[in-house]
């Protein structure tokens, strides 16, 4: 890590030679979504970016235009000079970036912006504030160093108000090194040399900069947790500067009306009473508002907007004796694509707020009633947007350090080699650091019913132990230890894969112990030319040349997959939403401009799925 502060004189000297340099489009020869074509750098991501506890009168968009140099990684001077314009927050290897270029492990990227502060962020102490960061990342302001950070996946904040120069124009530098697939840190599905289901790198800033101004005691993090049992939110502050008489104030809304309030300490949790809450399932999202207030001596002097849901997510036996997952006590199948979360235009980055919806709508309205989100972690936004519409959410951990230990996909199966990979101290720290901070960052979003820590033996290591401090993390929710992988430590859910056709576990050898679950099958591929990342060579589990053959073969996958609900099945994961890459095996083109089975079709197909009577 670069941690000495530079000299002013670096930063006021820098040129900006690339006034010169061509105005900001796309990178030419690859395909784009429809909404990729409004996008500019006076629009990108204009929407508040952190639902879950908004301050929207004291913040200041960052999103647009930004200078990039690349450099050697060993370089500690900020740069003088700049290559050319990158548009924050797509990757620099993104089309929407304007820039398309690769970068290695030799290298580091830096951004530059100029900026003046607006009279809403000028008060009190200013917040500089990232959605994500692909992978390492030094901050600067006005030459001095104000924090680092290393994680690809979970949001930071630097308190930047003592490195703020009179006047309102700010210089703000940001150094970025990204090894890929040469480094051991949770990546998902990044590879230096894309092939097959493992995609283009993604480096740099690839979720919304803001600023924001707070007072000097202000509310840092909210946690709240509902207890449908008791009908009560169990809910908590962090409070950043608080005073021995401080007080946190909880007020619960249903469309305006104050429906419940508590009063606690900063740091200390409650218990919120509701009079019958209404529960929130993917027939019913129903939401409810959440204030968020700090009292000083009677006088609010931070507040923060945020919103909850009552839900319960649990496991029981049913009258066979196999455990089942049941959603507010009642048993309801689980099945939804594995969404991958990849744009064409974008990369890890939607073009806009609306394609960041489009996805889950679609999901919706194809009859499914979960996601299960894949290798990767979403902008605050996408989860929100899951609340509302209603669907339950699967969230994987990114994998990461892949290589040392094979992979036992069948149940039972017993051979020799390891199982747990002997992560380095470094390795495992990085697993352990961001696995943490994305359950942290995530536990308020309502939707998300399941943690899934490892994936095909992807990095897997010391299963039984991160399994259970998973659980003991967030008890809240179910934890699916192994999806398709190492069985070593499944958790709460027996989580087999198998392509094309539908299967599921034994239930007379893991039904009681476990849910069963099928986490990934179908892979059924249709290429649709002038729709493809690439011309040809492109690749699905079973390819099929039209859209008849295929809307034939789903159905009959589906009408098996009903047939295993009786037998014990919970849920089943089909793959995937959409094309990613050479992948051609998504429910939708890369592009999001071809469904290849209408929705009302998909719809009809998977009602048969949610029909089952069982009880326990």
């Amino acid at each position: 890590m670069i941690k000495k502060t530079i000299a002013l004189a670096c930063v006021y000297a820098a040129s900006f030679s690339s006034l010169h340099a061509q105005q900001w489009a796309p990178v030419k020869d690859k395909i784009l979504t429809t909404w990729a074509e409004n996008v500019s750098p006076q629009n990108v991501h204009q929407e508040y970016p952190r639902p879950q506890l908004e301050r929207k009168n004291n913040w200041q968009n960052l999103n647009g235009l930004w200078k990039y140099q690349v450099t050697k990684k060993d370089q500690e001077q900020l740069p003088t000079t700049w290559q050319g314009d990158i548009l924050v927050p797509f990757a620099i290897e993104s089309a929407l970036s304007g820039v398309g270029k690769r970068i290695t492990k030799d290298d580091a990227l830096w951004y530059h912006r100029t900026l003046a502060l607006e009279k809403k962020v000028q008060k009190g102490k200013v917040l500089l504030n990232f959605g994500a960061v692909d992978w390492e990342c030094d901050v600067y302001v006005n030459g001095k160093h104000v924090g680092e950070h290393q994680g690809g996946f979970d949001p930071f904040t630097f308190d930047i108000t003592e490195a703020l120069q009179k006047g309102n124009k700010q210089e703000i530098t940001i150094r970025v090194w990204d090894p890929t697939s040469d480094g051991p840190q949770p990546r998902g599905k990044q590879i230096n040399n894309p092939h097959g289901i493992w995609y283009t790198p993604v480096s740099g800033i690839w979720q919304t900069v803001w600023l924001e101004s707070v007072p000097e005691t202000y509310i840092l993090a909210s946690k709240h947790t509902p207890d449908v049992d008791r009908s009560t939110l169990q809910v908590s502050a962090e409070v950043k500067g608080a005073k021995a008489n401080d007080r946190v104030i909880f007020e619960a809304y249903d469309q305006g009306n104050k429906i419940g309030e508590i009063t606690t300490a900063p740091g200390e949790a409650a218990a919120l009473p509701l009079q019958a809450p209404t529960l929130w399932s993917p027939d019913n999202p129903k939401l409810y508002d959440l204030k968020v207030k700090i009292s000083r001596n009677g006088k609010v002097i931070d507040e923060a907007d945020s919103y909850f849901a009552m839900r319960k997510i649990s496991v029981k036996k049913d009258e066979k004796g196999i455990q089942r997952m049941f959603l507010n006590d009642k048993f309801v199948f689980h099945y939804g694509p594995l969404d991958q979360g990849w744009w064409p235009d974008g990369l890890h980055t939607a073009p806009s707020d609306d394609a960041l919806r489009f996805d889950i709508e679609k999901t919706k309205e194809m009859g499914f009633n979960m996601i299960r989100k894949h290798i990767k972690v979403e902008p605050a936004r996408w989860y929100k947007h899951c609340d509302s519409i209603g669907v339950m959410v699967w969230q994987d951990m990114p994998s990461g350090d892949l290589d040392g230990n094979i992979w036992d996909m069948n149940p039972g199966k017993i051979r020799f080699g390891k199982h747990d990979k002997d992560r380095t101290p470094e390795s495992e720290a990085m697993y352990r650091k961001e696995w943490k901070a994305i359950m942290e960052t995530l536990h308020n979003f309502p939707s998300i019913v399941i943690w899934v820590p490892f994936n095909e033996a992807w990095g897997q290591f010391k299963s039984k132990e991160i399994v259970d401090w998973t659980t003991k993390q967030d008890p809240s929710r179910l934890v699916n230890g192994a999806s398709g992988g190492n069985f070593t430590a499944p958790g709460h859910i027996f989580d087999i894969h198998n392509y094309p056709d539908a299967a599921m576990p034994s239930p007379e050898l893991f039904g009681n112990n476990y849910v069963l679950a099928l986490g990934e099958f179908g892979g059924l591929g249709l290429p649709v030319e002038g729709h493809t990342w690439q011309q040809k060579d492109n690749w699905g589990y079973q390819s099929f040349k039209n859209k008849e053959e295929l809307t034939k073969r789903y159905e009959g996958l589906i009408n098996d997959l009903n047939n295993l609900i009786s037998l014990g099945l919970s849920a089943g994961v089909y793959t995937q939403t959409t094309d990613v890459e050479i992948e051609t095996n998504g429910l939708m083109t890369y592009d999001r401009k071809v469904i290849k089975i209408p929705a009302e079709k998909l719809r009809e197909i998977h009602q048969k799925l949610y029909s089952h009577q069982i009880g326990n």
